[in-house]
């Protein structure tokens, strides 16, 4: 007979090994975190979310599931290459897999992979233990996660105006306002230099060659006295609207250079803006230092930036005054964590972005629980509907006047519903088809002799 069928009165009798078991016999080993290993990885590309977002999903064999989402827009091989690299590996030791993939991030979506595999290292580690990420990383310095969103542009800058005003009547307490010089690049005398690019401006054409793809300095655009003023209107409109209550930040400018640039600053100093994101590429070091120590407007990068070394060099040489990290390309959680950490320690703060699916959004309000230095999380998916049915084990809607707030559920608090994930699935493409051919390692990967 097992130890399961003895009366009370026998346990005292049976060897050491036997009371402990008929002691746990009810304890449940859906998780002993020492045996935990890496089955499977597989991904679903979403669409729609409110661009494409390729989540994660690593088996293991307790049956325990981890989420994590490679950045949006990005290739979806960037993590299913990894897979080889973490296959049979207890999920566990977060730091020591993110070491062995971390040489396989890079710049931008090349991030992605690494960053999406990471967060769900971490799901899987707090299921396993049976707490919550933010407590992995510390515990929380908050439960409610404020976000910070924006709404599409208008040629109308008092439809602007309006779109924005409905974001706080909806409960947000920060917003953040894309102004881009196409607005204004019709109006004759705006703009010197359009000419060039047939008068098409927009920040968005992927073609090589065109306003789209070319880096600041090189597209000869610049903005006229009469374009800050045409631009300035749009702004007037807005702080009309909500006041000067919200902080609102800026970005999506255009291409143009450091001297536009500091001109554009300077011109809306005056509308107390909470900062001007990405004005040039993060890489141009010289030129943020020439924007940040000219103009008296909060300067903001970082949402293209993969590791904390590359920030490191960055927040050293104080070239803004705000780091805007997105988990999704940063490395993930812990990384991400690092760099604000390490931020703060230089009066610089954290805002985090964020343009993906809730999987992706609830582990960087992870972060952002756990992080002192946070300011707000980017909410972009005020306009898509059903977002908030992705995931189940929070209470709807996700983000309530403002704010997420976290559960004491075990890792992410959330998991992917795979039947509403089906209404989002990307044409053509399965739900978390087999992925056999990533299981073994082609190449030596140690990158030092």
């Amino acid at each position: 007979m097992g130890v399961g069928g003895l009366s009370l009165a026998a346990v005292p009798l049976l060897p050491i090994e036997d009371r402990v078991a008929y002691a746990t016999q009810n304890v449940s080993r859906a998780s002993k975190p020492s045996d935990l290993k890496i089955t499977d990885l597989r991904i679903a590309v979403l669409e729609g979310v409110p661009f494409t977002s390729p989540i994660v999903r690593i088996s293991t064999n307790q049956g325990i599931t981890g989420w994590g989402e490679v950045r949006d827009d990005a290739d979806p091989r960037f993590a299913l290459m990894l897979k080889s690299r973490i296959l049979g590996e207890n999920p566990c030791n977060v730091e020591m897999l993110f070491k062995r993939i971390k040489q396989f991030g890079g710049q931008g979506r090349q991030g992605g992979g690494v960053s999406g595999v990471e967060m769900a290292l971490w799901d899987l580690a707090g299921k396993a233990f049976g707490v919550p990420v933010y407590q992995l990383l510390g515990g929380q310095y908050r439960n409610q996660v404020r976000v910070y969103t924006d709404a599409t542009e208008s040629e109308d800058p008092e439809e602007y105006a309006a779109r924005m005003k409905a974001r706080v009547d909806a409960g947000v307490t920060f917003l953040k306002m894309d102004l881009g010089l196409e607005l204004i690049s019709k109006i004759e005398g705006t703009v010197v230099g359009g000419g060039l690019w047939g008068d098409d401006l927009g920040q968005y054409n992927g073609d090589p060659g065109s306003y789209g793809m070319t880096e600041h300095a090189f597209t000869q655009v610049q903005i006229t006295d009469k374009g800050l003023d045409e631009m300035a209107k749009y702004i007037e409109a807005v702080r009309g609207a909500i006041g000067y209550e919200i902080p609102m930040g800026m970005d999506h400018t255009g291409h143009f250079g450091v001297d536009t640039a500091i001109r554009l600053a300077n011109r809306f100093e005056r509308y107390n803006l909470a900062y001007l994101e990405d004005l040039v590429p993060w890489f141009y070091h010289d030129d943020w230092r020439q924007i940040t120590e000219n103009t008296n407007v909060p300067t903001m990068t970082g949402e293209d930036i993969f590791g904390f070394e590359a920030f490191k060099e960055i927040i050293d040489q104080g070239l803004v005054e705000l780091i805007h990290p997105d988990p999704a390309t940063a490395g993930g959680i812990l990384e991400t964590k690092r760099i604000a950490d390490y931020a703060q320690m230089h009066s610089i703060a954290t805002m985090l972005h964020y343009a993906g699916s809730p999987i992706g959004a609830i582990a960087s309000a992870h972060i952002a629980a756990a992080t002192e230095g946070f300011q707000a999380l980017e909410y972009h998916s005020f306009e898509v509907e059903g977002w908030d049915t992705l995931v189940d084990g929070m209470e709807k809607p996700l983000m309530k006047n403002g704010f997420y707030t976290l559960t004491d559920r075990p890792g992410l608090g959330v998991d992917l519903n795979e039947d509403a994930a089906k209404q989002f699935l990307k044409e053509g493409t399965q739900l978390f088809p087999k992925s056999d051919e990533w299981n073994e390692k082609d190449s030596w990967d140690r990158i030092w002799s």
